[in-house]
């Protein structure tokens, strides 16, 4: 028994690698989107389209990749998801060389079907390949905090890339990212194709029963729903337009590599929220910790509008010039993006909660439950193009008021929406 477990390490390391890259692909559409800004003259909107395009993938790729995982297995559902993702970012890339921005879209759009698939298998299979139980669920946890570290690293490494923003700004100028999330790809593929891992077993109802109820009946899972459409667009919507107000020459003025760094901030305490959030989640309800989370994000982010952008903050942060190169030293930040890189730890510990509070009492639902929330995450990319629309039209800090409304939504989900008010369901598997 120990010698199997110990043959599955290598594939559990790949599937951490994967783990990461969700986070990794996922979190360069936002960078990217300053960089396309420029290269193309567009505008905030049209700067956040990619990120529309990776999310859009989810609204239609949700309910399927959990079909597809039931029938061909977690490694043949991964490996292609990867050949999917590889093909993405390899668009992208080209993007750059067909100075094209349709292209870049497509590239966006196509490694968006990758995510949503591998964030279909991953959770899964890491369990599996952990035998269940603990150890399983450690190596999720494991597997979720490379997640926040890759994330953390994407603004990083794009605004050392580009330095300064410039007219000249282009998509080469990240080819090495484009080129280390394909290799990483590519590695995963081959050693999976090679390893042999157990795939889940599937129960089979000798005779499907026919109910007229669904999780759609639950109106706390449809408000959770709306809960999960609404968190992802709040998740990605703050750093993204941070990218773009602390790079805007008329707001922050920052060079990308002093303005990733501070992005990659918000991402780091992410990481930090999510230890503490595990520690105190066996003292502390799902749903006090999203009163507490969605009230204080709240706080923060009426702090940040309201703040002068003039008023800055001493912080020190990687910076960039053509003589020192990479350098670490002190700059000049707007306060507004101190208060909303904090924000990082109320989000951190948002996704299980509302999680928790949306499937309590479904008994046999919470599989498609599963699913139809996966579908909902496309709400991280429409919520941030909303938001965008906002800044072209008003100011960066004025566009905040979206994500502002929708964790006064959260607050009053986990006060309010969250209660089961349809307790006469049976939810029993016959």
């Amino acid at each position: 028994m120990t010698q199997d477990k110990k043959s599955y390490a290598l594939p559990i390391f790949m599937m951490i690698l994967l783990f990461g890259m969700i986070s990794f692909v996922t979190n360069l559409a936002a960078p990217m989107g300053v960089v396309v800004k420029e290269q193309f003259q567009a505008s905030n909107f049209l700067g956040m389209l990619g990120n529309f395009a990776n999310f859009l993938a989810y609204a239609i790729m949700g309910i399927p990749a959990g079909k597809l995982l039931e029938k061909i297995g977690y490694k043949k559902t991964a490996l292609l998801a990867i050949l999917i993702g590889f093909v993405g970012v390899g668009i992208q890339f080209l993007s750059g060389v067909a100075a094209s921005f349709l292209v870049y879209l497509l590239g966006a759009f196509v490694a968006g079907f990758s995510m949503c698939m591998l964030n279909t298998v991953v959770n899964p299979m890491l369990n599996t390949l952990g035998g269940g139980g603990k150890k399983g669920n450690q190596l999720i946890q494991v597997g979720g905090s490379f997640n926040s570290l890759m994330g953390t690293m994407v603004p990083m490494l794009v605004g050392a890339l580009v330095g300064e923003v410039t007219k000249t700004t282009a998509i080469k100028d990240v080819n090495p990212v484009m080129f280390i999330a394909m290799g990483i790809f590519a590695l995963v593929g081959f050693v999976l194709f090679f390893v042999d891992i157990p795939e889940p077993h599937v129960i089979k109802q000798k005779v499907k029963e026919f109910s007229k109820y669904s999780a759609w009946s639950f109106r706390h899972f449809v408000l959770g729903a709306v809960g999960i459409f609404v968190y992802v667009g709040v998740e990605i919507g703050i750093p993204g337009t941070l990218f773009f107000f602390l790079t805007d020459p008329s707001a922050g003025g920052l060079i990308a590599t002093t303005a990733g760094f501070v992005v990659g901030t918000y991402w780091f305490l992410m990481l930090v929220g999510r230890f503490v959030g595990a520690s105190i989640g066996g003292k502390v309800s799902s749903k006090t910790m999203l009163i507490v989370a969605s009230g204080v994000g709240m706080i923060l982010i009426v702090m940040a509008i309201i703040s002068p952008i003039t008023t800055t903050v001493l912080i020190p942060v990687i910076q960039s010039n053509p003589v020192e190169g990479l350098s670490i030293g002190n700059a000049n930040v707007p306060i507004n993006a101190v208060y909303l890189i904090l924000c990082g730890l109320c989000t951190s510990v948002m996704w299980g909660g509302i999680f928790n509070l949306a499937v309590e009492g479904m008994g046999k639902y919470v599989a498609s439950a599963s699913g139809i929330f996966m579908t909902m995450v496309v709400g991280g990319g429409i919520l941030p193009l909303i938001q965008n629309a906002v800044a072209d039209n008003a100011t960066y800090m004025v566009s905040y008021w979206v994500p502002f409304l929708g964790l006064a939504y959260l607050l009053y989900y986990a006060l309010i929406g969250s209660k089961n008010v349809n307790t006469d369901i049976p939810v029993d598997v016959v």
